[in-house]
């Protein structure tokens, strides 16, 4: 038997359920994983709720990020073992497996050994966050050394990848957030300089930072109507990504700004990546390298107990953590 997480009807954290489940053994092409440490992520507060790509089918499970140990595997799987360390990463659905749980399957695809020099914790808090900022930064914007690059909702766990990742590039981050609160430790993590939106004039300080020379790219989950601040600081030919819809109103982009210098305005989601094998081969490779040689490394927050699963997602809603939020098993 096996502890897993589970939920019956969309609502509140107060929906999840720890039940005892006995787990099949691995499928053809699955891998079957003790489970050490979990990764918390906004999308299964999402799918909670049935505000999500997909809606949730009774009895649901959670889960998108795990590390753990190997158990067992399906047939067909020749690159793991049991006894191996690795980590899951984003490539599946909910309606498919969930990682929130003491033994899980997941399809071979998705699994990857992780360096050893990282804890469980650090490898359950690291595939999402920084496959996200990978295939926006390298595999599609190409980010290049001395490029400025904005990052909204900067002291996320995505944010916070983004701003190491173009540090490893040799590019500039500047990170934006809502306050000053978390202005220090931002540029303890890496940007080379903290906008402030509710506090500043975002269009201003960007100018100030870059000389007027503006960004080469922005990198947000946020949008709406603040995205005109934005774009009136994006240099010739820069790219905007949208990753999320933290504000879900309509994003405002003056058209004038497109226009006349040639802006790009794209939305950008991890599946991208994570369903193309050799853009996902790109990416275990990239972040393998990083977070082998510490140029990489994840921020933990907080971490949780497997009870208090509910707690995590609460805290998550809180929107105060600055980095990951982990559930140890």
């Amino acid at each position: 038997m096996s502890k897993v997480v589970v939920f019956n009807r969309v609502g509140s954290a107060d929906v999840l359920e720890i039940k005892d489940v006995v787990v099949p053994a691995p499928g053809p092409n699955e891998v079957q994983i003790a489970v050490r440490a979990i990764g918390i992520n906004r999308a299964e507060i999402m799918y909670r709720t049935g505000q999500y790509v997909i809606d949730p089918q009774f009895p649901a499970r959670l889960g998108y990020e795990a590390a753990g140990v190997v158990k067992a595997v399906g047939t067909n799987v020749t690159d793991f073992a049991p006894g191996d360390c690795v980590s899951v990463i984003p490539a599946f659905m909910f309606s498919d497996y969930g990682m929130y749980g003491e033994v899980v399957n997941a399809p071979a695809h998705a699994v990857v050994k992780h360096p050893q020099n990282l804890s469980f914790e650090q490898a359950a808090a690291s595939w999402m966050m920084y496959v996200t900022a990978f295939g926006a930064l390298i595999e599609y914007g190409n980010l290049k050394a001395g490029d400025h690059v904005l990052i909204n909702a900067a002291s996320s766990s995505v944010g916070l990848a983004a701003i190491q990742i173009a540090r490893m590039r040799g590019a500039i981050p500047i990170a934006m957030t809502r306050t000053g609160d978390k202005r220090a430790l931002l540029l303890e993590a890496g940007a080379a300089a903290v906008v402030a939106s509710q506090e500043q004039s975002v269009a201003a300080e960007i100018n100030r930072i870059t000389a007027d020379k503006g960004i080469q790219m922005a990198f947000d989950p946020v949008g709406g109507p603040g995205v005109a601040e934005i774009a009136k600081v994006m240099s010739d030919g820069a790219i905007f990504f949208q990753y999320g819809a933290l504000d879900s109103r309509d994003l405002s982009v003056p058209v004038f700004a497109i226009l006349g210098k040639h802006l790009t305005f794209r939305g950008y989601e991890l599946f991208e990546i994570t369903t193309d094998a050799e853009k996902m081969a790109r990416a275990k490779a990239f972040v393998s390298e990083g977070l082998r040689t510490g140029a990489l490394k994840p921020l933990i927050d907080k971490t949780f107990p497997l009870e208090q699963i509910a707690d995590a997602q609460r805290y998550m809603e809180s929107n105060g953590q600055v980095g990951k939020i982990v559930v140890a098993v």
